[in-house]
C-alpha cells in the first residue's frame, strides 16, 4: 500500500478538526479533497506533510508511519512530500530561479544557504523545470513581478526541485483567475501523469475535481463522508459533503473559484 491513513485525528483546543480520517491509496494518483471551509481539508494535508502533529492515529507511507517521525527523519520525509500553498510563499524580491532553488534548502549546509551558493547542475535543473512549466523566460525576474498564475507555477517548480514522491497542494488555484487556474491544474495533472507522482489537492469546486482527479475525498466537519471516483459525485453526494443548505447553480463552471475563507453554502457548484 502506498498511503494508508488509520484513524487520523487532530484536536485543536478541544475542537476536532479532523475526526478519525481513514483511507488507503494503493498507487500513485491525483486526489482531490473537497468540502466546506473549515471541513478539515488543510489540516489533513498539513498532518501528511508534518507541518502539524496529529492527536492520534497513523499515516503510513510505503509501510512507515510518517506521523511518528522526528528530527532528521521528519525533515527527510518533508523533502519527499512537497507542499504548495494558496499564497505561493515565494520570496518576492528574489529572482525566480533562486526561489526554485530554495526547494533544495533542506539538503544544503547552513553556510551554502547563507551565501546563496548553488552548483551549475542545480541551476541547470531549476531552469529545466521552469522550461517544463512554460516560464523559463521569467527565470531572472523578481518573483513579485510575475502574475499570480506564474508565481504559482514557480511554487510548483520549487516543489519539483525537491524531487518529491508526493505533492500536496493546499487550495492551489483559490487566488487565481479562471485561465490561470486551468494552467496550474493542467500542470499538476501532467506532473502526475508524466512523473508518476501522487498529487493531493484541496479544491473549491466539484467541476475541478471531476475534470482533473482520479479520486475524490469529501470532508464535512472533519470527517470523510465521500471517497470515490469523480463519476460518483452526484447531487446527493455533493449534498452529503456540503450540506443540504449548499447553493447550487447550473451556471457554475470548472473554473469558478470562490475565496478560500467563504462558506461553501455560497459556493457555486455545477451538478
Amino acid at each position: 500500500m502506498l498511503i494508508s491513513a488509520e484513524g487520523v485525528t487532530k484536536i485543536f483546543n478541544g475542537k476536532t478538526a479532523v475526526d478519525n480520517a481513514t483511507f488507503a491509496v494503493d498507487r500513485p494518483m491525483m486526489i482531490g479533497v473537497i468540502g466546506r471551509s473549515g471541513a478539515g481539508k488543510s489540516t489533513l494535508l498539513r498532518m501528511m506533510n508534518r507541518m502539524t502533529d496529529a492527536t492520534s492515529g497513523r499515516m503510513l507511507f510505503e509501510g512507515r508511519d510518517i506521523l511518528a517521525l522526528n528530527g532528521a527523519d521528519k525533515r527527510a520525509w518533508q523533502s519527499q512530500c512537497a507542499m504548495i500553498f494558496q499564497q505561493f510563499n515565494l520570496v518576492p524580491r528574489l529572482d525566480v530561479v533562486s526561489n526554485v532553488l530554495h526547494g533544495l534548502l533542506n539538503r544544503r549546509s547552513t553556510l551554502a544557504t547563507m551565501f546563496n551558493i548553488w552548483s551549475a547542475d542545480d541551476i541547470g535543473r531549476a531552469i529545466a523545470i521552469l522550461e517544463r512549466l512554460g516560464i523559463a523566460e521569467q527565470a531572472m525576474k523578481r518573483a513579485e513581478a510575475l502574475s499570480g498564475g506564474q508565481q504559482q507555477r514557480v511554487a510548483i517548480a520549487r516543489a519539483l526541485m525537491q524531487d518529491p514522491k508526493v505533492i500536496l497542494a493546499d487550495e492551489p488555484i483559490a487566488s487565481l483567475d479562471p485561465m490561470n487556474a486551468q494552467v496550474v491544474m493542467d500542470s499538476l495533472r501532467r506532473i502526475h501523469e508524466d512523473d508518476g507522482r501522487t498529487v493531493v489537492a484541496n479544491l473549491h469546486t466539484l467541476d475541478t475535481a471531476r475534470r482533473y482527479c482520479d479520486r475524490v475525498i469529501g470532508m464535512r466537519a472533519g470527517r470523510i463522508v465521500f471517497d470515490g471516483t469523480p463519476d460518483l459525485l452526484t447531487t446527493a453526494a455533493a449534498r452529503e459533503i456540503y450540506g443540504a443548505d449548499a447553493s447550487f447553480s447550473e451556471a457554475a463552471t470548472s473554473t469558478s473559484i470562490e475565496p478560500a475563507d467563504q462558506e461553501y453554502a455560497k459556493t457555486l457548484l455545477h451538478t
